[in-house]
């Protein structure tokens, strides 16, 4: 009986503190939600926010529709000094004034990362993309020397092979008619960002079907939906109810492919310590995988696997699909203009003549009118359409009191269409980069590459690329758009991407030679 008695007992006891536990959290949860209400009720909002589902109800399941209704609201708030939203609990402010972003990201206080980007975690870990504070900080001071243009440079050689097997693809549909260029695109990109970030060649563009880019669109859409659906947030219901079970697949496939390449790598270095000439008498490429598993810290401290694989990560998805969406977009955008097409063209002409020889770092300089459209497009079509951060201390907006704990959603793309700063915005004007048209232009006006202290690490590495790609293109072709531009229905997603793809047709400038060019 006393046994009984005592097991009765702790059982009460358990259940008591298991109440108090969840009341207390409950409360603190509320508490935290009231002051929000309170301190941003004066912040104008889109009506219609239900208490803790917030506005969540109102936006579409489609991520052409999501991304139409956010820029709908910038429209109809355009005069508006800030604007809110309420996803679940959590309060989003809606910047697309390029002084209220500027307040933002030019504060050293609010570089972290937005409630969302823990979504992103199971797949990218905390590397350089979603990490916070100190951790940060160390990790973009260990990285930057890694994309010094020195280094750069070395990668132009990949870069200028792998366009050229892709314009040898698109060769054979040049003449045929009608057809999607995205995934030849992605796939050149992706073969550029494994050889470069990895040191691993995989043939993407003589495998049309990767499951690798594949996997990487269906996680792209399974975490956008994700963010969105509040009710989804809570792991346990995400994994029971929601589609945990296909994100977990899915994440294996994509974990597996870096692994993989992480631990052939380490293996081939570690054999192959000196940089001498190869049995081939070739000259050993340096990859971002190999400077990742030598570089320290302040301290000594080399990175951990873990380390390196949430870098790795990081850098084969953010390091392709933004590169082919930002190419894909301005393929489209000369092949609905033809007289901006001939400008390009005509520059090509310049640099190189009727040569076919590769791109080097003087042309490039030189492919100033290239670097415009390259601008323009991913002004119009920004690779990243949105991304977030957390307001970290209390602030002050346009005069707005922003309590410490709410979230910011940054909107290039409607941002970019600011008519102060770019007049008649939906015309594709890539004069409008020229540097005697950006005089005095706001220098967060534009910021494709996010702005602030964290500012893309990449960009540089992506307009080089963006520039090969498109210079490979149209020294080759002439390119014509067969859809209009209100038939892309760009996607709002994690990047940028049209719903049913680019389709284009292509005509051979001139013939090609025989030879092979490598």
């Amino acid at each position: 009986m006393s046994i009984l008695h005592g097991t009765y007992t702790l059982g009460l006891l358990t259940v008591g503190a298991f109440v108090a536990i969840l009341t207390y959290y409950t409360y603190k949860l509320l508490s935290s939600y009231l002051y929000k209400w309170h301190e941003m009720k004066p912040i104008p909002e889109i009506g219609g926010a239900l208490p803790f589902v917030g506005n969540a109800l109102q936006f579409e399941a489609n991520a052409g529709d999501i991304l139409r209704q956010l820029v709908d609201c910038t429209i109809q708030f355009k005069d508006s000094p800030l604007l809110k939203i309420w996803i679940g609990p959590v309060p989003f402010l809606i910047l697309f004034h390029a002084e209220n972003i500027e307040t933002l990201l030019n504060n050293p206080i609010h570089m972290d990362k937005a409630y969302a980007y823990k979504f992103l975690h199971p797949w990218l870990g905390t590397g350089l993309l979603t990490s916070t504070g100190d951790k940060w900080r160390r990790r973009r001071k260990m990285l930057t020397p890694t994309f010094h243009f020195s280094i750069l440079t070395e990668f132009l050689e990949v870069m200028n092979e792998q366009a050229e097997v892709l314009v040898e693809k698109l060769e054979k549909e040049a003449g045929k008619g009608p057809f999607n260029c995205f995934n030849h695109v992605t796939l050149c990109a992706l073969d550029i960002i494994c050889e470069t970030a990895m040191g691993k060649k995989i043939y993407a563009q003589s495998n049309y079907d990767s499951e690798y880019v594949r996997c990487v669109y269906k996680m792209s859409d399974i975490i956008t939906r994700r963010q969105r659906m509040p009710w989804y947030w809570p792991d346990f219901i995400y994994n029971y109810f929601g589609e945990g079970r296909e994100h977990d697949n899915t994440l294996k496939v994509l974990h597996s492919f870096t692994s993989n390449v992480i631990s052939e790598r380490a293996e081939y270095i570690t054999y192959n310590e000196s940089d001498s000439e190869s049995d081939q008498g070739m000259r050993k490429r340096r990859a971002f995988l190999d400077m990742l598993l030598k570089t320290t810290d302040e301290d000594g401290n080399k990175l951990t696997n873990q380390d390196i694989q949430e870098e790795v990560d990081t850098f084969m998805f953010r390091g392709h699909d933004t590169t082919a969406a930002a190419v894909n977009w301005a393929i489209h955008l000369l092949g609905s203009h033809p007289e901006v097409q001939r400008k390009v063209q005509q520059e090509l002409k310049e640099v190189f003549g009727e040569s076919d020889r590769p791109i080097n770092t003087e042309d490039l300089k030189k492919l100033r009118y290239l670097e415009c459209v390259v601008k323009e497009s991913l002004r119009l079509f920004p690779s990243v359409p949105f991304f977030a951060r957390r307001i970290c201390e209390e602030c002050h907006i346009n005069g707005f009191k922003v309590p410490k704990g709410a979230n910011a959603i940054i909107i290039p793309y409607a941002l970019h269409r600011d008519a102060r700063h770019f007049p008649n915005p939906e015309e594709f004007r890539p004069e409008r980069f020229l540097p005697e048209n950006s005089v005095g232009r706001h220098p967060y006006a534009f910021i494709p590459f996010s702005a602030g202290l964290r500012n893309c690490i990449g960009q540089r590495f992506a307009m080089m690329e963006e520039k090969v790609i498109l210079a490979s293109i149209f020294r080759n072709f002439n390119v014509d758009a067969c859809q209009k531009r209100e038939d892309l229905r760009p996607l709002g997603e994690l990047i940028l991407r049209p719903e049913k793809g680019i389709w284009i047709q292509l005509q051979r400038r001139s013939p090609r030679p025989d030879t092979q060019r490598y």
